[in-house]
C-alpha cells in the first residue's frame, strides 16, 4: 500500500521546514522495506524480518485499535474466548525468534521490524547514539536469519 505525500528535504532528512528540496514520501514504507531500498540490509537479512513480522502479525500482538465484532462467548461465564490454533503457534515462533536474537539486539530489532518505529526513533528510545542502530539491527538480522535457517 502506498500513501505518496510531499515533503522537504533539508540537510539530509525531512523536515517541514523552510528551504530544502521537495521529495515525495511514501508513508506507508516500513522501515525495513527503507533499508532494504538502499541496500543496506541484503535480501537474506531482509526475508527473516518479514518473516518475523508476518509472525508478529499473525499472532496479535500489536495494539488493538478497532472494536471486535464477532459475539460474545455464550454460556461460558463471561470466560474469554480462547485464540485460534493459528494464533498461538505464530506466538510461539514469534517468541522462539526473539529469543535467538538475543537480548541485546531483540529490542532494536522489535522496535523496527514490528512496530514500525524508524531508526532514529528508535535510536533515541534506546539511548543509542544516532546511526548505531543499522549496525545493530543488521547483526541483529543476521541472528535472525540463522535461527530460521535462511541461506
Amino acid at each position: 500500500m502506498r500513501e505518496l505525500v510531499e515533503r522537504r528535504l533539508a540537510a539530509g532528512r525531512i523536515d517541514d521546514a523552510q528551504g530544502g528540496r521537495r521529495v515525495t514520501v511514501n508513508l506507508r514504507e516500513s522501515p525495513l522495506d527503507w533499508l532494504r531500498s538502499r541496500s543496506l540490509v541484503d535480501g537474506r537479512q531482509y526475508d527473516a524480518g518479514e518473516r518475523l513480522r508476518g509472525d508478529y502479525e499473525r499472532a496479535a500482538l500489536g495494539p488493538q485499535v478497532t472494536m471486535r465484532w464477532d459475539g460474545a462467548p455464550r454460556g461460558g461465564g463471561g470466560a474469554p474466548a480462547d485464540p485460534s490454533g493459528g494464533q498461538i503457534a505464530a506466538k510461539a515462533r514469534f517468541d522462539a525468534a526473539i529469543a535467538a536474537v538475543g537480548p541485546g539486539l531483540s529490542d532494536i530489532l522489535w522496535r523496527t521490524v514490528c512496530a514500525n518505529e524508524g531508526l532514529p526513533a528508535a535510536e533515541k528510545a534506546l539511548g543509542w547514539p544516532a546511526r548505531a542502530g543499522r549496525l545493530v539491527l543488521t547483526l541483529a538480522l543476521d541472528r535472525l536469519a540463522a535461527h530460521y535457517r535462511l541461506g
